[in-house]
């Protein structure tokens, strides 16, 4: 595996690549790598003739500074984690390499940054298309893969490639799971044994609402589902909905072609996130 510092660097190789005719595919991540991060590679290098991902803390994607200073690192780690998944190159750039002085960006998202994680993370996702969309740019992939478990986030992706026209595929993949259900997360490292045994309710909560969802009405599964949230100690519901899965609009009907759940909530200091697909 090459480890690539420059913007120079990344441009050459990706260059080299597309002489030889190589498809890219492109697995983005801020690093404190799990399974998750790692299916990705390995789905990657099935599809495409060589894998490139990225290692990058971005700032811009953080509205609360305390969450940045807090966010695992552990890059001698993270290398191990991509050569054992065989990733072809890493990107793992410093600030300066991706951010000039008093940059802006500013993407017109719309109603999908009002909601959810736009509501709870105001600015959050005006980072992630900024970041995302210069490595796309420097890249230039075939396809990029990520995480079913940022769902809004892929859906905003989807609107900023359709916005500038660019040509990469995106290909969303299922959610991997601890064996306890829970959705792997870079934050679960920071969970403590007793707040991991809270966390699994939001998974067992979802899972229940998927079991019942032919045999209940939608007004039902929510109800009994933030009924439980609510009264499980020392976990604090941000949101449970059920939503058309193409625009994230909350639904009463189960008449769309694609339904999901989503759900967050705060454990102590960590906020997760999770969902589950009813319909499709």
């Amino acid at each position: 595996m090459k480890v690539l510092k420059t913007q120079k660097d990344l441009q050459n190789q990706v260059y080299l690549l597309k002489a030889q005719n190589q498809s890219i595919g492109f697995v983005p991540t801020m690093g404190a790598l799990h399974e998750g991060h790692l299916s990705l590679i390995r789905t990657a290098r099935q599809q495409c003739d060589s894998t490139i991902s990225s290692i990058f803390v971005n700032p811009t994607q953080f509205n609360d500074p305390k969450d940045l200073a807090n966010y695992p690192r552990n890059e001698a780690l993270d290398l191990d984690k991509l050569r054992e998944a065989n990733c072809d190159f890493v990107f793992i750039p410093d600030i300066t390499e991706v951010y000039s002085p008093n940059e802006y960006w500013h993407f017109d998202i719309g109603k999908l940054e009002q909601i959810f994680e736009g509501t709870s993370r105001p600015g959050h996702y005006q980072g992630v298309t900024q970041i995302v969309k210069k490595f796309f740019d420097w890249i230039t992939p075939n396809i990029a893969f990520f995480g079913q478990k940022d769902y809004q986030q892929f859906l905003i992706i989807r609107q900023l490639v359709s916005h500038f026209g660019l040509p990469v595929q995106l290909f969303c993949h299922p959610t991997i799971r601890e064996s306890n259900g829970l959705a792997m997360s870079s934050r679960n490292a920071r969970l403590n044994e007793h707040e991991r045994q809270i966390a699994q309710t939001l998974s067992r909560t979802l899972f229940d609402i998927k079991a019942h969802f032919a045999d209940k009405s939608i007004k039902d599964l929510l109800s009994e589902a933030r009924s439980k949230l609510t009264n499980t100690p020392e976990l604090e519901l941000s949101y449970l909905s059920i939503c058309d899965a193409e625009t994230l609009e909350e639904t009463n009907e189960k008449t769309p072609a694609k339904i999901i759940a989503l759900v967050a909530a705060r454990i102590g200091e960590i906020r997760l996130i999770d969902n589950i697909i009813l319909k499709s």
